[in-house]
């Protein structure tokens, strides 16, 4: 499996105060809500300013240090990382997609020109300008699928799996895999179209949650990337043998593992 990337960057505004809380067993948690806008591209080709809104998570002593020093409409700069978690509810497998702050900085919007953020119908302000970016490394789950609106424009869904290494408080070393979901359009859906599952990929994008009604009638909610840029690595690729067994991994992880945690193909809004 390809050495694993997995950072966050968001540059946005506090939508409201943060609360600080502590598990019972006494770890330190903060959430977070940030608000921004930035310019996309959307599947038509257009280019639009467009809202977004993220939950970050910020623990232990850094949590503790920020404490009640952080108000809404402030604007803060949130290093991190994706978090994936998955857990049965009722006697079905559930997951989500979390962004992990390892760092925060509050920034100085007084000097810049114009109006920088805006006041959404909540009230609440959202920078305008703002930063959403994420960058992974990792395996594909999967062949990515390339299909067609009904206006002709490629759209592909793709999986990465991310492994990561980290040490316990006890300080041994352990592993984990985050199961992220992707999609890319026009010529890089098509692109994308020519990878295999395993191939080792560089993924760049913007986070977003979506939601829509199932065929089942139930709500559904995924946070995934919108990629802007892809690329196949030459190395780190989990090699595929006849039988279906996969070669070369490291750690033992099976880019298979969280699959069924996701939304299936006949659910997703296209």
């Amino acid at each position: 499996m390809a050495r694993g990337l997995n950072r966050v960057t968001l540059v946005g505004t506090l939508t409201q105060d943060p609360e600080l809380r502590y598990t019972a067993g006494g770890l330190a948690v903060m959430e977070l809500n940030l608000a921004g806008t930035e310019f996309v591209t959307d599947e038509q080709g257009q280019t639009r300013e467009v809202p977004w809104y993220h939950r970050v998570k910020l623990l232990g002593k850094s949590a503790e240090f920020w404490g009640d020093n952080l108000k809404a409409g402030m604007a803060l700069f949130v290093d991190g990382r994706l978090e994936y978690r998955a857990w049965e509810q009722e006697g079905q497998k559930r997951s989500s997609l979390e962004v992990r702050a390892e760092r925060i900085e509050v920034l100085v919007l007084e000097g810049k020109r114009g109006p920088v953020t805006v006041t959404d119908a909540r009230g609440q302000e959202r920078l305008r300008g703002g930063l959403n970016l994420v960058m992974l490394v990792g395996n594909l789950t999967r062949d990515p699928e390339v299909r067609y609106t009904p206006q002709g424009t490629a759209v592909a869904r793709l999986g990465l799996a991310v492994n990561e290494r980290y040490a316990t408080r006890q300080g041994a070393e352990q592993e984990r895999t985050h199961y992220v979901e992707a999609q890319a359009w026009r010529e890089l859906a098509e692109y994308a179209g020519e990878l295999r599952k395993g191939e080792g990929a560089f993924f760049m994008g913007r986070l977003v949650n979506d939601s829509w009604t199932a065929q089942d009638g139930t709500r559904r909610y995924v946070t995934r990337v919108e990629l802007v840029r892809l690329e196949r690595l030459a190395r780190g690729t989990v090699q595929s043998g006849g039988d279906g067994s996969q070669n070369g991994r490291a750690g033992k992880v099976d880019i298979d593992e969280g699959l069924e945690d996701f939304p299936p193909e006949e659910d997703l809004p296209f």
